[in-house]
């Protein structure tokens, strides 16, 4: 009889520890609890990210937590991606480590991931360790973090995503309107320095793609979108007249320039590219 109560309730707890630890439910975030190790501060937990992009969370931090990041995709290609974290600004309690067959090296130091830089490393070179730092106060700690997959190649502009500052050329502004995450036309509002980039203020009146929604809708009757674009600091960006094509990239969330030629321009080199048939994708000029 005891037997069968147990059997009956194990489910329903292991259904109340579980609910301390989640996954979202595409498995690309996971949310999780210290106090699920209260009294087991030695167990280390397996936790298992299979998206390109996503993030975590780890309340109260105790004890460690591997953090296995594996695209969901047997293709060989995988092999040769990064994985780039971008700590919250906020994230404190734990020293994160790489951890390979059994062997940690420091990646980041707990007073490090307020800093909110992005560090990157290559898929092959281990797992995440993160170990939570013993603290004799009980104030709240949360461990949180962004991540991506990106190829080896991007590597380098996901740590720092503003492009080097010089025009583009005219080939790289026609592919730049078939392949960035986002290609919008519009005009500058005003122009923000912060400590290490501009941001650059914008007001959309045509938006072609967008791969997160880093430009927000004005509403359902008013076609027009507001958003914030960053870039480096070294490019001296400044508010000006008139429309431009506005291209780039998504890191964490932000949008980074990449092309952004004035929209006349880009309009009379589209048009040639369209009579000498050398376009690498339709775009509507309409």
């Amino acid at each position: 009889m005891l037997s069968l109560m147990l059997a009956s309730f194990l489910p329903l707890l292991l259904l109340c520890r579980i609910s301390l630890c989640q996954y979202s439910s595409d498995q690309c975030s996971w949310k999780g609890s210290g106090l699920t190790h209260e009294g087991h501060t030695r167990d280390v937990e397996q936790v298992y990210l299979r998206c390109s992009q996503g993030s975590l969370e780890w309340v109260y931090p105790t004890g460690a937590i591997i953090v296995n990041l594996r695209p969901n995709t047997l293709s060989p290609a995988a092999a040769r991606l990064s994985v780039c974290i971008k700590p919250s600004k906020d994230s404190t309690g734990t020293n994160i480590y790489l951890d390979r067959n059994g062997k940690l090296r420091l990646l980041l130091r707990e007073q490090d991931q307020a800093e909110g830089k992005v560090h990157c490393f290559g898929i092959r070179e281990g797992a995440l360790f993160i170990e939570a730092v013993p603290h004799t106060d009980i104030s709240r700690r949360i461990t949180a973090f962004q991540y991506e997959l990106v190829s080896d190649r991007l590597r380098a502009e996901a740590q720092s995503p503003g492009a080097p500052c010089q025009p583009c050329s005219d080939a790289e502004m026609l592919l730049a309107v078939c392949t960035n995450d986002f290609v919008a036309r519009g005009t500058i509002k005003t122009v923000g320095l912060e400590e290490d980039h501009a941001s650059v203020s914008v007001e959309i009146s045509r938006l072609y793609r967008q791969k997160t929604h880093v430009f927000v809708s004005g509403g359902v009757r008013v076609r027009s979108w507001t958003g914030n674009i960053k870039m480096p600091l070294q490019c001296g960006v400044k508010s000006g007249e008139g429309e431009f094509l506005f291209t780039g990239t998504v890191r964490f969330g932000e949008a980074w320039m990449g092309c952004a030629p004035r929209y006349k321009d880009f309009l009379r080199l589209y048009h040639e590219a369209q009579l000498q048939g050398t376009n690498p994708c339709h775009v509507d000029t309409d």
